[in-house]
């Protein structure tokens, strides 16, 4: 697989595309809160986002609730105890 990731400026102009804040940027790509989040976009050396984690955020942009759900469903079938927020008013799907 090649990857390349996207660029500070190329996350810091996703941001204002969808006029998110932090908080919602860092729900959107599973990371621990806005401070985090600007590990990403900041700083001397901004970490580099990883490829599932960049999958996990278009998918949620991109995927309908209800393909989430199924996806959050498999999810639970694996093992796994997930609420996924939704990104509108952050109740879980």
């Amino acid at each position: 697989m090649r990857y390349v990731p996207p660029t500070e400026a190329d996350l810091k102009r996703l941001k204002d595309e969808l006029g998110f804040t932090g908080e919602q940027m860092a729900d959107l790509f599973g990371v621990a809160g806005g401070q985090q989040w600007r590990k990403y976009t900041g700083g001397a050396t901004p970490r580099e986002m990883s490829p599932h984690m960049l999958f996990f955020g278009a998918a949620r942009l991109v995927l309908t609730d209800e393909q989430l759900a199924s996806v959050v469903q498999r999810m639970r079938q694996a093992g796994a105890e997930v609420d996924l927020p939704r990104l509108d008013d952050k109740s879980p799907a």
